[in-house]
């Protein structure tokens, strides 16, 4: 082959409207290339054959870490109104994110085009990058649209990651005409050889909408592209289509003619062919919602219909997979896996979840077995779903119970549907995106349905069913034939199945109906016996969650609800040791997650889970002694986040401190001395006087990263990554402390000394230089975020530390806009209930009554409120579709398990005391009053009662755990807080509102003051 040749290649993927095509790089040589790597991967340039001439192939190995390779060189561009790059590429090894960027002088921002899980192609193949592919990746420009550019990069993301080799040759540049708008009509001839629409002139489709006449079904047939109405290329085959409207994607196509050709004649003649624009399928995504959009409202999903759905996981404790259920009763079987929805045919019309009153619940309200409840005026329909089995062997159950409430008999229809449809919607984009799941082939029995291999068991048989492909539906995915084959195939892979259960129910009578999926394991699947199978499992979680026992008034059992609902979901979402803020979007591990988590854990009684997870991951710690912000399936992730080192050293502490288990606390030690070492090196990089006459607030702080995802554009001085690493130096001296080794302990001393005194420094600094009043974000912003500020308190200990003007100037403010929020008076979009620190941030502040007016507000934006958990995001308007997330996410529960907990007991760093029932309002003494059993602390399980009667509050204590040195304080509201207080027969003074306690066990009576 040529270079001309190659070259003609390249122009085969252009338009045939577009201009001249300029050659960028040959790739002759490695003149100007430069290969560019992430932490331990490892990246070589070699010349090879060409398609004629020379190639440059890149050998990489991502040698079992998570990160990217790749090669970049500087080619300064500037880009007209439209236009397109086209490379020509070879290579072999596994899938990863193939990504083409464009970097502007700065190098801060960057543009880019990205094929998730891209496999190389095994012969060289030319590729195009339009200008519509290309977007914004990040950068803290405004500049949405590419003006300009310095540097070009081709990367490999770790996907499978692995090792391989990526080779490019001919690199290319064509300015293309305007975008045209204009409407995409045509003129329809039909003919022997087929129906043509012609468009008049090339243009950019994404799809067509093929109307048929009469009610014959229009069978098999082909389409067929052309730009010049004699050389013919074949996009689609159509088979078993049932007439009517056919609607058709064509993504990224160019062309002027579309032919229809049928396989057999006499059918149904074409009437009309509708064109559609490129939005039409430019993803699966948006061709299903371009589909529904023509459907009823109940059709499709919320998600497909310009709705924004909720839903909550499914599984069992540590398990490698979970499903999820929607609000309004379909079920994903697995991640990224297909759904099954509930339809009922009742008095001869079909309903829907449109049609219905829906409402959520879960058993017990609080344990993880979700339930949705259908209300229609002839029936109701009860929808439970829930996990059981082991990690190695676990089963997802589905349970339906269709009643009539009517005073008469009456005939239903509960029709169950497999459809190419995730209960996550296609708002969800990061990692899984959400939305469509193919689906190819499906084999139906009257009790069984093979999904790709996926099986489903029913725990009777149907009534009738049927496997359907796209486009031999009525209206697809939605009114299927029921005549036909038990197996379909379908290219498009949206295949879809049903099972009816046909029935006439006497007045109250029940139609029970049960199916179960595999989560792991290969063990046979039965669905018999499924409402005992629940119970079984709802006793399960009770042992797992009840080993804190809270017990309060009616007002407060929300709150202690979904705290054990929280640790539910903390539980299911880790996947074996790998403790998860999510299961879809966040399906990795995070050490500042897991290390938040874990403090839940250990002060719920879960030591054995954090324990795991803590020895599965310190071993990813990079050789340098780097801590990973993260570790997945591919290995660590080497972006730096300079608060993941102080975070392990936390966690290893607190591990410590609940167990006392001292051979693992040796075991951790190297990962201690390694983070120490490395956080060393980071802050010493800062302390030069170059950095303190470019801006003396970073002298000796953390350097600049994006472990605060405020910063993303661009790396910031976050004082989020300086109180973690104070935190992990103030752990790793008692960590030394605890282990006899007191050189170490010295010099970690010494290090925390100076690094706090150059934190306070910075903060001194940078408040200042912008003329603020409260403690910052980030030094070179001067930023308001009292979130983000908390972690100074719980779990940085230094409350009594920081500068108090500033400490209470920040919750001041933040309570102030907080309240402008709630009542309406201060305009936002959306929040991430990460806030939910501030409730035991405002516990340990003293702002017992603000702390329940945060919570009550954070309460309201629980979706749905009766499952017990919040998104990562929430929007003020719910229903509109956004990127939430995943949902539950087990980090937000956390900060709500770790701020809860707070109000009952927390550890006082300043005078080393056990501080009780600060946050625990008067209204919760009353009546049956508070009692705690079974609260883990440093100092052992906690338990005590609080409960008034009359203006008498009497707190007993018994003996079970070890005194701190402060002793244990109570925390007293009002009217108790300026009362007397007496125990074993002696006056206890009270000071600010607090009473210490120095020996167990013990009873104190306060009486209010009058």
């Amino acid at each position: 082959m040529t270079r001309l040749l190659a070259f003609a290649l390249l122009l085969l993927v252009a338009p045939a409207h577009a201009q001249s095509t300029h050659m960028l790089e040959a790739f002759e040589s490695a003149d100007g290339w430069k290969v560019v790597t992430s932490d331990q991967v490892t990246g070589t340039l070699r010349r090879v054959d060409g398609a004629n001439g020379k190639a440059l192939c890149l050998d990489y190995d991502f040698n079992g870490v998570s990160g990217y390779v790749g090669i970049q060189k500087a080619i300064p561009m500037s880009y007209p109104d439209n236009y397109a790059f086209g490379v020509t590429l070879r290579g072999q090894g596994p899938r990863n994110d193939f990504q083409f960027k464009l970097v502007d002088a700065s190098g801060d921002n960057v543009w880019w085009a990205t094929r998730p899980k891209f496999a190389l192609p095994g012969e060289w193949t030319p590729t195009q990058f339009r200008k519509r592919h290309i977007t914004k990746a990040w950068g803290p420009s405004a500049e949405t649209t590419l003006g300009r550019s310095a540097t070009l990069e081709f990367t490999l993301a770790s996907g499978e990651g692995g090792k391989g080799s990526a080779c490019f040759d001919a690199l290319s540049f064509v300015e293309l005409p305007p975008v045209d708008a204009s409407p995409l009509s045509g003129r329809l001839q039909h003919g022997t050889a087929g129906d043509v629409l012609d468009l008049g002139k090339p243009r950019e489709i994404g799809g067509a909408i093929l109307r048929w006449s009469g009610g014959a079904r229009a069978g098999d047939y082909a389409i067929a592209l052309s730009n010049d109405g004699k050389v013919w290329r074949n996009v689609r085959e159509v088979q078993a289509s049932d007439g009517g409207e056919d609607f058709i994607a064509l993504p990224e196509e160019d062309t002027r003619y579309l032919r229809v050709t049928p396989t057999k004649p006499g059918g149904p003649s074409l009437v009309s062919v509708e064109m559609q624009p490129l939005a039409f399928s430019a993803t699966p995504n948006d061709f299903l919602k371009a589909v529904a959009s023509r459907a009823p409202r109940g059709a499709y999903p919320r998600g497909f219909s310009g709705e924004q759905p909720y839903w909550t996981i499914v599984g069992i404790d540590g398990g490698p997979e979970q499903g999820l259920i929607g609000e309004d009763g379909a079920v994903e079987v697995a991640k990224g896996g297909f759904s099954i929805e509930p339809f009922v045919v009742a008095d001869g019309t079909l309903v829907t979840w449109a049609d219905v009153n829906t409402t959520q619940s879960l058993q017990d309200g609080y344990l993880p077995i979700p339930s949705v409840h259908w209300t229609h005026p002839g029936f109701k329909l009860d929808i439970a779903s829930f996990g059981e089995g082991e990690p190695d062997d676990s089963r997802l159950v589905t349970r339906y119970r269709l009643t009539n409430t009517t005073q008469e008999a009456a005939d239903y229809t509960l029709q169950l549907r497999v459809r190419p449809l995730q209960v996550n919607p296609p708002s969800q984009f990061l990692n899984t995106t959400g939305g469509v799941s193919p689906i190819e082939t499906v084999r139906i029995s009257p009790n069984t349905v093979d999904v790709d291999g996926r099986f489903v068991v029913f725990s009777r048989d149907a009534t009738q069913m049927q496997v359907s492909a796209f486009a031999s539906q009525d209206t697809p995915l939605m009114m299927p034939s029921w005549h036909s084959a038990p197996r379909v195939r379908d290219p498009e892979k949206l295949a879809s199945a049903a099972l009816d259960y046909v029935v006439r129910l006497a007045p109250g009578e029940s139609l029970d109906i049960a199916w179960v999926s595999t989560l792991s394991g290969t063990a046979k699947l039965d669905a018999s016996g499924a409402a005992e199978r629940q119970q079984t499992v709802a006793r399960s979680w009770r042992s797992k969650l009840d080993r804190l026992q809270i017990k309060v008034p009616a007002q407060g059992q929300r709150v202690v609800d979904t705290l054990r609902t929280s640790l539910a979901h903390m539980l299911i979402s880790r996947v074996g040791p790998r403790l998860q803020p999510g299961t879809r979007s966040y399906a990795r591990a995070w050490i500042r997650d897991g290390a938040m988590i874990n403090e839940g854990l250990l002060r719920m009684g879960r030591e054995d889970v954090a324990e795991e997870f803590l020895r599965w991951y310190a071993p990813f710690q990079f050789a340098s002694g780097k801590v990973p912000c993260c570790v997945d399936d591919r290995g660590s992730d080497p972006v730096p986040e300079n608060d993941s080192h102080g975070e392990l050293i936390y966690a290893i502490a607190e591990q410590y401190r609940y167990t006392g288990d001292r051979a693992l606390l040796e075991a951790m030690w190297p990962h201690v001395v390694g983070a120490v070492r490395y956080m060393d090196e980071l802050r010493i990089s800062e302390r030069t006087e170059a950095n303190r006459a470019k801006n003396p607030a970073f002298y000796g702080l953390m350097p600049a990263s994006i472990s605060h995802e405020g910063y993303s554009a661009k790396p910031m001085h976050s004082y989020w990554d300086d109180f973690w690493a104070l935190r992990g130096y103030k752990d790793a001296v008692e960590i030394a402390t605890w282990l006899g080794r007191a050189d170490e302990a010295k010099r970690f001393g010494a290090s925390r000394d100076q690094f706090r005194a150059d934190l306070y420094a910075s903060i001194a600094i940078a408040s200042k230089q912008h003329g603020i009043d409260f403690i910052p974000g980030a030094a070179e912003l001067g930023d308001f975020d009292a979130t983000s500020t908390t972690i100074a308190l719980a779990p940085g200990g230094e409350q009594d530390s920081l500068p108090q003007d500033l400490l209470v100037n920040t919750f001041e403010r933040y309570w102030r806009e907080f309240v402008q929020r709630r009542d309406g008076t201060r305009e936002w979009k959306d929040y991430t209930p990460y806030e939910l620190r501030t409730v035991g941030t405002f516990v340990r502040l003293g702002w017992r009554d603000r702390a329940h007016e945060a919570l009550d507000f954070f309460f309201k934006d629980r979706q749905p409120p009766a499952w017990n958990q919040w998104a990562e995001v929430v929007s003020r308007t719910p229903r509109k579709p956004f990127f939430l997330g995943d949902l539950p996410h087990a980090w937000v529960e956390s900060d709500y398990v770790r701020s809860v907990l707070d109000m009952f007991a927390y550890t006082r760093e300043s005078d080393d005391a056990l501080v009780i029932g600060a946050g625990i309002p008067a209204d919760w003494l009353e009546g049956v009053g508070v009692s705690v059993k079974g609260l883990r602390t440093p100092q052992g399980a906690l338990a005590y009662t609080l409960k008034a009667e009359g203006d008498v509050l009497r707190l007993d204590v018994p003996a079970g755990i070890a005194l701190p040195v402060g002793g244990l304080v109570l925390s007293l509201p009002e009217p108790w807080a300026r009362g007397k207080a007496s125990g074993n027969r002696r006056a206890i003074p009270l000071e600010d509102g607090e009473l210490r306690i120095g020996t167990l066990p013990s009873r104190v009576e306060i009486r209010a003051a009058r």
